[in-house]
């Protein structure tokens, strides 16, 4: 393929009221693209299209709950009717579930997996009729560290990941007959974003992500850069390339990271359990940042549980391998 022209290209997003999602409609709103937002609070998307069209971008702010079969399909025709095609659709929109898993109501797991994996599923199938059309289109997917790497105490957010890379693999292999289409995978580790602050917690004790956190704009910026020029995936971030490193090569990898995510949970400040914004939009002002790239203390100096788990994991790799030499 030959690189994208952002410059009018029309660009559907999913999620972009906040986080990730909004950094990269203003990200391609600079680009001058044509942006088709989508999110459960049309309000909070408004703001973000007068944010894009502060940039000189054309944007439309689509109220849409990927749980729903029929909202995506909708958000497809609302972009044909806006820019008479779809260049690029990016599945954005995530959430997920902190507890053990049967703490954590059933309803709560379904409804994860119906946002993390059915959500992109449903986009995609959405978009690829009118890639077909027009001979040409690229699909991104957000996935995350978890993808590769189990997350004890988020079973339901690991099993859409997880489902989530096999959907994206499968996708290409179906699609190699139509050279013009490309599906591109955005792996990051953990990100300074609203998402945690607004999930459903059920373990009664406070999360907070393992840093060093990414900046979404990073994340956004990598968006923009598939877009343009596709790639099957992209990996962001130490802790992802390392615990997929680890994960890989260490045995019962899981075992350790579920025994260091217990301790990190038993130090942690007790919080009220709850469901967060997992079944409606959160409350309160929308933004980029969730504020953790500014509270962190433990990098470099002294790694969180999380960050011990890793970096531990790959060292007994290390003395594994040396003692056998």
């Amino acid at each position: 393929m030959s690189p994208m022209d952002l410059d009018g290209a029309v660009i559907v997003i999913t999620g972009a009221s906040s986080g990730i999602g909004r950094a990269t409609a203003l990200a391609f709103a600079r680009q001058h693209a044509r942006l088709v937002l989508a999110a459960r609070d049309l309000a909070a998307l408004e703001e973000v299209v007068r944010e894009c069209e502060r940039h000189g971008a054309q944007a439309l702010a689509v109220r849409a709950d990927v749980v729903e079969a029929a909202a995506l399909p909708a958000v497809a025709q609302a972009a044909i009717d806006f820019g008479g095609r779809i260049d690029a659709w990016v599945n954005n929109a995530g959430t997920g579930a902190v507890g053990a898993y049967d703490e954590t109501p059933m309803q709560a797991h379904e409804q994860v997996v119906q946002i993390d994996l059915l959500g992109y599923m449903r986009g995609a199938h959405a978009a690829l009729p009118h890639f077909k059309r027009q001979g040409r289109g690229v699909l991104v997917n957000l996935l995350s560290l978890g993808s590769w790497v189990p997350q004890p105490y988020a079973a339901a957010y690991s099993a859409a990941k997880f489902g989530l890379r096999g959907f994206s693999e499968a996708l290409r292999g179906e699609l190699g007959r139509h050279p013009g289409i490309r599906v591109c995978d955005v792996f990051p580790s953990f990100v300074d974003t609203p998402g945690l602050a607004h999930g459903a917690n059920y373990s009664g004790s406070r999360v907070k992500p393992m840093p060093p956190v990414l900046d979404p704009r990073e994340v956004a910026a990598t968006v923009v850069s598939l877009v343009r020029k596709p790639r099957d995936a992209v990996v962001l971030g130490v802790q992802a390339r390392l615990g997929r490193a680890a994960h890989a090569l260490v045995p019962g990898y899981e075992r350790f990271a579920g025994r260091a995510v217990e301790k990190a949970m038993q130090r942690a400040t007790p919080v009220p359990r709850g469901d967060g914004a997992l079944f409606q939009p959160p409350a309160g002002p929308r933004t980029i940042d969730g504020g953790w790239r500014h509270q962190d203390r433990h990098w470099p100096g002294r790694p969180s549980p999380w960050a011990a788990a890793v970096v531990l994991g790959m060292a007994a790799l290390l003395l594994a391998r040396t003692g056998r030499s």
